[in-house]
């Protein structure tokens, strides 16, 4: 079984989902279901099979979606998702089986296909029984960043902080399993590497400072890997590379360049120029003219197609191109300085938001640009104070007919997570609000699945130190 062959069994899923764009993610699963019987039929090993029982599964939860939910029907059909998600995991095995697929080069194939076609909910599911589910304590000052992974069947958090420290936490046993204490000075972003985890099969964390530096650390053997020195001024954000497998690294920083790093060689291969004051926060695009994270030998980098964006102190959002390494936009709207930004992507299931970016800014408003035109979507306002962070949801409206995700998230200084109707400012659909003594602000957020509990859960990290998960 070679890669390519697998690349093509994912790119088969993917074109189910994005043909069935108009449809909800019941039906995406009602079609994996088809692709069995499929499977079947072309296998000399195994005989042709007849209609799947399992496929009256989905006819089941999409009646209980078109009539109205009652508080009986939502366990309903939660009990029936769940049954559909063990479904699927038998057909993944089954695949995995019957093609001898070797899993050493890609991790956790299975649970990939599960998130891809069963990580979006209906927000009405998740604002009827969200609540506080556990807290982390142990950072003693405002914790700036927060990122998920899983590795060798753990699943982690990781954290930087004001005090100076990056951690790490085990969501299953709630506990904090390290501790890094190497920068001088306060942590404002970190991230997984997928650059160590793909080249090495090491789960390192990727941290950037106030102390200018950017450092990697490995968390099974507690030390220090390496540190990138260039930047002159605050190190605010750092964003792996969606093509070559994380080869090569983005940071944002206060001396207003952004830098392009290759992480193998420890290298500095571009330093971008064009913002007038310090570069805050910056995010990859999806892949534009191509279609898989496959070593690219294209230019420089192997970067062709895919552009990043930056927001700044000077209230700009500008859009960069990798291959060329030139500036090709500047979006102009925010009042203030610009706190987040993200791409949208029909990949990452966000509906109709291909050539978008949604913004936060402290002028305390949420912006969704048109990335073709340059010109402002939507203008969402009603928060009472800065925008720190914002997030494209996994979730979509009760009877959406668009099959993607059309609510986004803000996270404030007025201590709220607001969720918003992408497709109109005025709709302020549900808010989350910290703790006014314990939590103050919240400074960032992230979605993350739990393999122990179906659904979908929230992490986010506070002002006072707190790292909380709703679910």
């Amino acid at each position: 079984m070679n890669k390519s062959f697998l690349f093509r069994i994912l790119k088969n899923l993917k074109s189910i989902a994005h043909t069935m764009e108009k449809q909800n993610i019941f039906s995406l699963v009602s079609q994996l279901y088809k692709k069995k019987v499929f499977i079947y039929t072309n296998t000399k090993k195994e005989k042709k099979v007849q209609k799947q029982p399992q496929v009256e599964i989905i006819e089941r939860m999409l009646t209980v979606m078109n009539e109205k939910q009652t508080p009986t029907k939502l366990i309903l059909l939660e009990e029936e998702q769940k049954k559909a998600e063990n479904e699927i995991q038998i057909i993944i095995q089954h695949w995995i089986r019957i093609f001898n697929i070797k899993l050493g080069w890609i991790h956790n194939f299975d649970k990939i296909v599960i998130n891809y076609t069963i990580f979006i909910f209906m927000l009405d599911t998740f604002r009827s029984s969200a609540k506080l589910i556990n807290t982390f304590t142990g950072h003693t000052d405002t914790v700036w960043s927060i990122d998920y992974s899983t590795f060798d069947d753990h699943q982690l958090i990781c954290s930087g902080s004001f005090d100076k420290t990056v951690c790490v936490w085990d969501m299953e046993t709630n506990k904090q399993i390290q501790f890094f204490n190497g920068h001088s000075s306060p942590v404002y972003n970190v991230k997984f590497s997928s650059y160590h985890y793909y080249y090495h099969r090491r789960n390192v964390i990727c941290s950037s400072s106030q102390d200018k530096t950017i450092r990697f650390w490995d968390i099974k053997d507690t030390q220090q890997l390496k540190i990138l020195n260039g930047h002159t001024e605050d190190v605010y954000d750092i964003k792996f590379s969606p093509f070559n497998y994380g080869r090569y690294l983005c940071s944002g920083s206060y001396d207003t360049s952004i830098r392009l790093w290759d992480v193998e060689t420890s290298k500095t291969l571009h330093i971008f120029n064009g913002h007038t004051k310090g570069v805050w926060c910056i995010d990859f695009s999806s892949l534009h003219s191509n279609n898989s994270n496959t070593n690219n030998s294209i230019g420089i980098i192997g970067g062709n197609g895919y552009t990043f964006c930056s927001g700044s102190y000077d209230a700009t959002i500008r859009v960069w191109d990798i291959e060329r390494t030139k500036q090709l936009i500047v979006l102009q709207g925010h009042r203030h300085w610009i706190s987040s930004v993200k791409y949208g992507s029909n990949q990452s299931r966000n509906s109709g938001c291909e050539n978008t970016i949604l913004s936060g800014s402290h002028d305390n408003s949420v912006c969704l640009w048109d990335i073709r035109s340059g010109k402002q979507i939507e203008w969402f306002c009603r928060h009472e104070r800065e925008v720190n962070a914002v997030e494209y949801s996994p979730f979509v409206v009760n009877n959406s007919k668009i099959g993607g995700s059309n609510v986004i998230c803000s996270a404030s200084n007025d201590n709220t997570i607001r969720f918003w109707d992408i497709r109109s400012s005025k709709k302020e659909l549900y808010m989350i609000k910290g703790d006014t003594r314990e939590d103050n602000r919240i400074l960032c957020f992230k979605f993350l699945s739990l393999k122990a509990n179906s659904g979908v859960y929230l992490c986010y990290g506070s002002y006072k130190g707190l790292i909380r998960v709703w679910g």
